[in-house]
C-alpha cells in the first residue's frame, strides 16, 4: 500500500523519508488545509530527498473557486514545478456551485503532463462525485485524495471502497489517518493512504504576547483582497 506524507517543511520531508513513505506531498500551512510552498523550500527538498515530490497547487486557503488571476498563478506554479523536476502536481478547481470545474481541472492536468495528477481533497465538496470520478478518469487524473465525503476518511471509508470499484484511478484516503487506524484501510483493499504525521515542536511560551493570527481572515467562503478604494484613500490621506 502506497504511503503518502503530507509534508509542511523541509524537516518534516527529510522525516517523511527516514520513516520509510512511499512519497510526499510539499506544501505549507496545514491548519488551512495546506497551500503551495515556497519555491525555496522546494529548491531544498528537491536536492535532499530521494523520493517522488508532488507538489500542492492551490494559490490561497479557503474555497476552491478561483479568479482569472489565481488561475494564472497556479498554471505558472505548475510549470515551475516541472522545470524543478518534481514528479507530480496535487490540484483541482470547482465551480461556485460545487460542481467539478472540467476546463480548468483539464487545463491544470494537460499543462501538468507527464506528471502525475492528484485531484485533492476539493473532490469532498463536489455535489455529484460520481459523475466527477467518470470525467476526472476521462481528462486523466491519476490519483483522487478524498475522505469519502465525511470528516475523517475513516467515516468514509465505505464510500472510499465502493468508488474504488467504479474506477481505474487510485483513491487515495485522506483525512484523519493515523497510528491506530491505518491498518484498517489496507484490510479494506484500498491502494494509498495520505496522512501527515504530524507532533508539535520548538515550543515558545507566547501567553502575554499579542495575537499574531488575523481571525478577520479565517473564512472559508470568501477570499479577501486588497481593495483598490480603500487603499487608495489612505494614500491621498498621507501624501
Amino acid at each position: 500500500m502506497l504511503v503518502e506524507v503530507c509534508a509542511n517543511s523541509l524537516e518534516s520531508a527529510l522525516n517523511a523519508q527516514n520513516a520509510g513513505a512511499d512519497r510526499i506531498e510539499l506544501c505549507s500551512e496545514l491548519a488551512v488545509g495546506g497551500v503551495t510552498p515556497s519555491f525555496g523550500v522546494l529548491a531544498l527538498v528537491r536536492k535532499k530527498l530521494n523520493i517522488p515530490i508532488h507538489v500542492l497547487i492551490r494559490p490561497r486557503s479557503g474555497h476552491f473557486t478561483y479568479s482569472d488571476t489565481e488561475f494564472e498563478v497556479m498554471k505558472a506554479d505548475i510549470e515551475k514545478c516541472k522545470e524543478m523536476g518534481v514528479e507530480g502536481i496535487v490540484s483541482g478547481v470547482l465551480r461556485d456551485d460545487f460542481s467539478l470545474d472540467v476546463e480548468r481541472t483539464a487545463q491544470l492536468v494537460e499543462l501538468s503532463k507527464p506528471l502525475h495528477f492528484t485531484f485533492h481533497r476539493a473532490f469532498d465538496w463536489i455535489s455529484d462525485p460520481e459523475s466527477a470520478l467518470k470525467m476526472l478518469e476521462t481528462i486523466g487524473v491519476d490519483t483522487v485524495l478524498t475522505s469519502g465525503m465525511q470528516n475523517t476518511a475513516l467515516e468514509g471509508l465505505e464510500q472510499l471502497n465502493m468508488w474504488q470499484s467504479q474506477t481505474q484511478m487510485t483513491l487515495m484516503a485522506g483525512g484523519g489517518v493515523n497510528r491506530d487506524n491505518a491498518k484498517k484501510f489496507m484490510e479494506a483493499g484500498l491502494r494509498a493512504l495520505h496522512l501527515s504525521g504530524t507532533f508539535f515542536v520548538n515550543y515558545i511560551d507566547v501567553t502575554e504576547k499579542i495575537n499574531m493570527n488575523s481571525s478577520k481572515h479565517w473564512v472559508e467562503g470568501e477570499v479577501a483582497v486588497t481593495n483598490v478604494e480603500q487603499v487608495r484613500h489612505i494614500v491621498q490621506t498621507v501624501k
